[in-house]
Formats: C-alpha cells, sequence, structure tokens
C-alpha cells in the first residue's frame, strides 16, 4: 500500500510533535521526581534499610532459582553447570515422599490457620474491653514475653515439661498413680503440639496489629450505639468487629501465602526419629537434601514450589475478597 502525497505530509507533521510530546513528558516525570526526592529525603534515607533488605534479601536471591532448572555444580559455578530443563521436577513430584511432606505441610499450616490465626483477634477483642489501663498493660506485657524468646528456649521449656523422664507432667502423673505418656515421641501429638508452641509464642504479639486497628474506630460509633441501647456484646458484634475486618482479611490473605511456610526452626529442634514421618515438611526436606546431601538444584525445586503455592493462593484469596466487595491486599 503507497501513501499519497497529502499523507506523507501530515505523518511528517505528526510524528515530530509526538516525539516533542514524548520527551516533554519524560522531562516533565523526571523533574516530579527530583522534586519528590528532595523534599521527602529523609523520608526516603529512613526508607532505605527496609528497602535494601528486601532487595538484597528478596529480590537478588531469585537468580538463584535458576538453579532448579540446573545441575548445579559449586566446581563449575553458576553459568558453567549443565542445563537439565525440567529433570528435578520430574524426580521430585514422583518421589515417594512428596506426598507426605505435601500431607504435613498443609496439615501444620492448616491447624495454625484454624487455631493459631483467631486467637490474637479474640485477645484483641478482650483486651480492648478492659477498662483499668494498668491491668491491661500487665496482660499485654506478659503474653508479648515469648515472643522474644528463641525457639531454642521454647522448645526446651517444652522437654522440660513433657519430656517423658523428667518431664514435671509426667511426673505428677506417675505420683497420682498414672502412667507416662509420650508426648513428644508419639505422632498422634506431634502436630497439636506444635500448634499450642505457636499459640503461646507468637499469640499475643499478633495482638498488636489488631489493637492498633480497634484504636482507629471511631468513637461516635460506640456512644451511637450507647444511645440506641445495645449492649456490649451488640457493640462488639456490630461495630468493633465489622472495624477490623478488612485488618483480618489482608492478614488472612497474607498468611495464605505462608500456607508452605510452617517454621523450619521449630519443627527441626522438635523432630526426632518416632515422629519423623509426621514432621518432616519442604524446609527440613530441603535441608537434609540440599544441605547435607549436597543437592543443591532438587532443594530449589522444593523452595520454588512452596513460592509458586504461596503465590497462587495470595491471588486466589484477594480476587475472592475482591469478589464480596472487600478491600483485599491491592
Amino acid at each position: 500500500m503507497t501513501l499519497s502525497q497529502s499523507q506523507v505530509e501530515q505523518f511528517q507533521k505528526v510524528i515530530p510533535s509526538r516525539l516533542e510530546e514524548s520527551k516533554t513528558a519524560k522531562k516533565s516525570w523526571v523533574h516530579e521526581w527530583q522534586v519528590a526526592l528532595k523534599r521527602d529525603k529523609y523520608l526516603y534515607l529512613l526508607a532505605a534499610p527496609g528497602l535494601l533488605f528486601f532487595l538484597i534479601f528478596k529480590y537478588v536471591p531469585l537468580w538463584g532459582l535458576l538453579l532448579a532448572f540446573q545441575n548445579y555444580s559449586p566446581y563449575l559455578g553458576f553459568w558453567d553447570s549443565e542445563w537439565v530443563g525440567l529433570k528435578y521436577f520430574h524426580e521430585f513430584f514422583t518421589n515417594p515422599d512428596f506426598m507426605m511432606l505435601f500431607r504435613n505441610t498443609m496439615a501444620i499450616s492448616l491447624l495454625n490457620i484454624v487455631f493459631f490465626f483467631p486467637i490474637p483477634i479474640v485477645v484483641s477483642l478482650l483486651l480492648n474491653e478492659v477498662k483499668s489501663l494498668p491491668f491491661k498493660k500487665i496482660v499485654q506485657t506478659v503474653i508479648y514475653l515469648p515472643h522474644f524468646l528463641s525457639w531454642v528456649i521454647i522448645v526446651g521449656i517444652c522437654f522440660l515439661i513433657l519430656g517423658q523422664s523428667s518431664g514435671v507432667i509426667n511426673q505428677l502423673i506417675v505420683e497420682f498413680g498414672g502412667h507416662k505418656i509420650e508426648f513428644l515421641t508419639e505422632p498422634n501429638y506431634f502436630w497439636a503440639l506444635l500448634t499450642a508452641q505457636s499459640i503461646w509464642k507468637e499469640a499475643g504479639w499478633g495482638t498488636i496489629i489488631f489493637l492498633a486497628a480497634l484504636a482507629g474506630i471511631n468513637s461516635e460509633l460506640y456512644e451511637a450505639a450507647q444511645i440506641d441501647g445495645a449492649t456490649r456484646w451488640q457493640q462488639m458484634r456490630n461495630v468493633t468487629i465489622p472495624g477490623i475486618k478488612s485488618t483480618i482479611i489482608v492478614l488472612l490473605i497474607l498468611r495464605l501465602g505462608q500456607v508452605m511456610d510452617v517454621g523450619f526452626e521449630q519443627i527441626f529442634l522438635m523432630a526426632s526419629g518416632p515422629v519423623s514421618q509426621v514432621a518432616d515438611v519442604f524446609d527440613t526436606y530441603a535441608y537434609r537434601v540440599g544441605i547435607q546431601q549436597g543437592r543443591f538444584s532438587y532443594a530449589t525445586v522444593a523452595g520454588l514450589f512452596k513460592s509458586v503455592v504461596g503465590l497462587i493462593l495470595v491471588v486466589t484469596a484477594n480476587r475472592v475478597a475482591k469478589k464480596f466487595g472487600e478491600e483485599g491486599l491491592y
């Protein structure tokens, strides 16, 4: 198709003007960015450590996912190792241990969502009803303290309380004429024990966000409810809970994104031979295969699988929340 002389002249007029508009818009954007950087330089400086943390420890390591498609050798290096495509993916998904790992990981995570996730909400609602400020602060301090203890200390305390030979509870059981219970080596107790530890250690700390959300509820809503004759329970049900509903949904979506992360350190310290069939999860499996056996590429596949599942759950949960009229995560 040939262009007429008039069409050519029209293009010759339009194209330079469009290029000039593009250059002007680019200069305007750069100028606005420079002005904002100069105006808020201290805020950017304050955010710099957090941005560097995510850049160094979250984004740069993404290049390491390429190991899942390589037969990685430390001697050959990252770029010279042999590319094997989906070989390790096939080996990982056809491994007889895969279903056991998936079952254990999902079971522990589901127990945390069902039992652990609601506890901070309930505790926050109860603390919000406490009128005595000194008592409220004492309770908050007591329930916050376990968060600052490492998992090594938490597991050590658990062994002192539940140990079969010298555990406090078993000694009390024997004193009352009973038989010792193998709390730490019985597979049927393992998942419940992990959930109880997580609740004790982190439930108090998890109330901070919900207490902040409760503090943001307009007090006039409570006054209006009192004028209408609403009881404390009715105020909680119709004012308090709807006021923090968006916070609950956002945190639930984020929690679903971590559904495959069930806590390596806790499980690694609690696991033993008798409970290995219910204690082995993707994190411990990747450590055992990747670090101890040196199969870095194969372990990377397990990590990549966890990330993909988390991403799918976050996107799905966010779309469901949007569908039901909630704000969602993004």
